[in-house]
């Protein structure tokens, strides 16, 4: 068929339904597809275009969008207008626990999608459940809060002070911090603590590396070096805290370790074989045989939902302050590698439970929700040691008085091999802490013979 023949049935309103899809012409010319549509008058293909939020004029301005008023029910009924759909808030947006409020958050324990006033009722309701349930405190005791400036302490410190006065419990509360004496981190979060001693209203208690062993963590880590520096730090400040509360005359010490923090000392302990401390390392309460118990209210409670508590505002007009860089001697811990295993068992079980529950799969599969941190301590504690095992037994140690099972103490043993040019005396499985074979007895009577002068020297070791 020719163009003039095509053309002429076009203005008849006939068009030629018997020719190809195609017709000789258009393959001539290479006419577009859409060209010959409109050519035999069919209409064009439909094209999908976004809705765009903002409209421009011919000489590029921006033109605001017309806002088109819509009548309300009687007054549509009478000219004939219709009104727009109403939105109605989906179910799923709002607050599981309350049901009137939009969701802020989904609680890394749960999942739950709550508010945020919902959000710090339930996390302080569960603390406080805890502190019940286990009966951590007692009318009229002395708590020193350990206190370094973090969001596990901060909070810890916040919570603690609140439960205490909404619920009566009739403690008597104090800051208590450790000063390792690390330039550009220890110095800036012992400010934060001021000013929580301030903002709290609690009476603060610094106790320092220097003052109680002569060495701070910057000269120990000249002496030793950025591998195996945590065991000395730990080992000091776990003996300064016992010794800042007894200047307290403190009954208990409240610490702000975590179900992250458990959850890794529970595999650190499995990977070092080690089943005394893997008896006790779930303990809510431990230290109970020491000079002070220590007690650890968030041991249910996520890192996540801590990190979370403090960034929205508690009220209009406060907010909490804490100190959020990490040790420049802590990257290359030995917990870190734990750490990042719990991390990534939490993310694969969260995974599984949003899969399972889009697939609109029924609760009953709880095993899927995200509970790998809670799974690990609930397996610690019911760890069993066998009886015929041979644990070792707690004593004191004979230089400072400490708690022990060795005849000196770790502090002790470390603190020596510092004063004595050696750094790496007590570290790893030596026999000369416990002075067994005969170079660690002649070891331990030369540091013994020097142990007036090590006191006078590095502060009184003793209890």
């Amino acid at each position: 068929m020719s163009a003039a023949e095509w053309t002429r049935r076009e203005a008849r309103g006939q068009p030629s339904v018997t020719v190809s899809p195609i017709p000789d012409w258009a393959k001539a010319q290479k006419v577009e597809p859409k060209t010959i549509c409109a050519r035999l008058s069919f209409p064009k293909p439909p094209v999908r275009r976004l809705p765009s939020r903002r409209r421009h004029s011919a000489d590029g301005r921006l033109v605001e969008p017309v806002r088109k008023y819509y009548p309300s029910m009687d007054s549509s009924a009478a000219d004939g207008a219709r009104a727009p759909p109403s939105r109605a808030v989906s179910r799923s947006r709002l607050c599981v626990r309350c049901g009137e409020r939009k969701a802020a958050l989904k609680r890394p324990k749960t999942l739950e999608q709550i508010c945020r006033e919902c959000f710090y009722i339930v996390l302080e309701d569960e603390i406080h459940q805890t502190i019940v349930d286990n009966t951590l405190f007692k009318a009229g005791e002395r708590v020193a809060i350990g206190a370094s400036g973090g969001k596990d302490s901060t909070v810890l410190a916040y919570v603690l002070s609140e439960l205490n006065r909404r619920h009566n419990y009739g403690l008597d509360l104090f800051l208590l911090s450790v000063d390792e004496g690390i330039t550009g981190y220890r110095d800036d979060s012992l400010e934060t603590v001021k000013r929580n001693e301030i903002q709290y209203g609690l009476p603060l208690k610094i106790v320092s590396y220097k003052d109680l062993y002569g060495w701070t963590m910057d000269d120990i880590v000249k002496a030793i070096g950025l591998k195996n520096n945590c065991t000395f730090c730990g080992v000091f400040r776990r003996q300064a805290l016992d010794r800042g509360a007894a200047l307290l005359k403190a009954d208990k010490i409240v610490t702000g370790h975590n179900a992250d923090d458990i959850a890794e000392t529970v595999l650190l302990n499995i990977l070092r074989g080690d089943i005394a401390r893997l008896s006790r390392c779930t303990f809510i309460t431990t230290g109970e045989d020491g000079p002070i118990p220590r007690c650890k209210p968030f041991k249910y409670t996520y890192e996540k939902e801590i990190v979370i508590y403090p960034c929205y505002a508690i009220s209009l007009f406060f907010m909490l302050d804490y100190f959020s860089t990490e040790c420049i001697y802590s990257p290359n811990a030995y917990r870190g590698f734990a750490r990042e295993f719990i991390k990534d068992l939490e993310r694969m079980r969260s995974a599984m439970f949003v899969y399972l529950v889009s697939s609109f799969v029924s609760d009953d599969y709880h095993w899927s929700r995200p509970r790998a941190i809670l799974d690990i301590i609930r397996s610690g504690e019911n760890f069993r040691i066998s009886t015929t095992t041979r644990m070792p037994e707690q004593g004191t140690c004979e230089r400072c008085g400490y708690i022990s099972s060795q005849k000196l103490c770790k502090a002790c043993v470390l603190l020596d091999g510092l004063n004595r040019g050696l750094p790496k005396l007590g570290i790893g499985r030596t026999k000369a802490c416990a002075g067994a074979d005969g170079a660690g007895q002649q070891r331990a009577k030369r540091s013994e013979g020097n142990v007036s002068g090590l006191q006078g020297k590095h502060g009184n070791l003793d209890f």
